[in-house]
């Protein structure tokens, strides 16, 4: 059975470092076999159709064609259209009422334990929040992710240590969402 996934590359085209063009990054999915391939602005979101295998090892196997191509490694999370629809739906925040840069989703390659958390005084973030969901996190941060203290301090190594993950905005969430149905 085809499914259509997002790819979600990590640490890319930031800075005017690790430069992966998205017409290369077409390339490198149609060459593994994938087809339905679109990309959604510079920063490593690709929409694919494949009948290859599971989230994982498509992650897997685009991490390595990339690392071939471009002499780097990516980290890349594979997700399916229905989980990028239910991890919108079960968003804790009122995003229809918010600025798409006032809520990130970061996804991770799998279930982050509260306990890293755990030790989080929340209050002292105020009125900037997060939430766990599956296999991913939202925070709400009213003045932008830029500008968020909370942001710094869930990205902290310690909190982070042996995850991959990967944020984007509401609004690249949504779109993913569009792209990935059908």
């Amino acid at each position: 059975m085809t499914t259509t996934y997002a790819a979600l590359l990590r640490g890319i085209n930031v800075s005017g470092s690790r430069k992966v063009p998205m017409p290369e990054l077409r390339d490198v999915l149609g060459g593994l076999g994938h087809t339905g391939i679109a990309t959604y602005l510079q920063s490593g979101n690709a929409v694919f159709r494949s009948d290859q295998g599971d989230e994982d090892s498509l992650a897997a196997h685009l991490s390595e064609a990339l690392r071939e191509r471009f002499g780097f490694s990516v980290d890349c999370l594979v997700r399916d259209g229905r989980y990028l629809a239910a991890v919108a739906d079960a968003c804790p925040f009122p995003a229809a009422e918010l600025a798409g840069k006032q809520l990130h989703i970061t996804c991770f390659d799998r279930p982050a334990d509260a306990g890293r958390f755990a030790d989080l005084e929340a209050e002292t973030f105020l009125p900037e929040e997060f939430r766990l969901g599956d296999r991913c996190l939202y925070l709400y941060a009213p003045d932008g992710v830029g500008r968020s203290r909370l942001a710094v301090e869930l990205g902290r190594p310690r909190r982070t240590k042996g995850l991959i993950g990967t944020s984007r905005n509401w609004n690249t969430v949504v779109q993913l969402v569009e792209m990935t149905r059908g």
